[in-house]
């Protein structure tokens, strides 16, 4: 049977929910594969490639919001984190992913949330580094999120005065203040 690029991302991700980025080695995936850690160059250059297209698939479910630009920029953020949230280490895989610029899907996102910001008034110079400070918000969250429920499940003691608020409604908090932000930068010209 011939392994396909789509074979060897499923894999990957099955890998990744099972065991965790730090398990996820070329090494271990040619072994689930059967195959030799040589095959898997075939489909990709490098492991970051492959990291990028397990984090394409990650975001996957991902879908351009429609409404006012607040709207978009809170549906796409909820989006994001949801789809962060349904494999371990979601977070931290797309933040690397993002860094060494493999996801075409956050390039995607990026750009939707810069025209978000387009609408809000933002100056154009600087509607990237708004995309960007929103995504980092997003995968800081949930890279926290995540931690925490590794440390839950593991079944360590950890101070949780920061925890006794449910997490959505930190979420929505931390963007409402973005997005109130982004309005008042753009007001003010700056």
């Amino acid at each position: 049977m011939q392994l396909s690029k789509r074979d060897v991302v499923d894999v990957a991700t099955s890998l990744l929910d099972d065991y965790g980025i730090a398990d996820l080695s070329m090494r271990r995936l040619a072994r689930e594969l059967n195959v030799s850690a040589g095959a898997l160059y075939w489909h990709f250059a490098n492991k970051q490639q492959l990291l990028g297209a397990v984090a394409d698939r990650i975001l996957q479910p991902l879908t351009p919001a429609s409404g006012n630009w607040p709207e978009r920029v809170r549906a796409t953020c909820a989006q994001l984190r949801d789809a962060l949230l349904s494999h371990t280490d979601g977070a931290e895989l797309v933040s690397a992913s993002l860094a060494a610029g493999q996801s075409e899907v956050m390039t995607a996102v990026l750009a939707r949330l810069a025209a978000a910001a387009g609408d809000a008034g933002v100056a154009s110079e600087h509607t990237d580094l708004v995309a960007r400070t929103v995504i980092y918000y997003v995968l800081g969250f949930t890279a926290d999120e995540q931690s925490r429920l590794q440390w839950d499940a593991a079944g360590a003691e950890v101070d949780t005065t920061v925890w006794t608020e449910d997490p959505n409604a930190r979420f929505a908090f931390g963007l409402r203040l973005l997005t109130d932000g982004i309005a008042a930068h753009s007001r003010t010209g700056s």
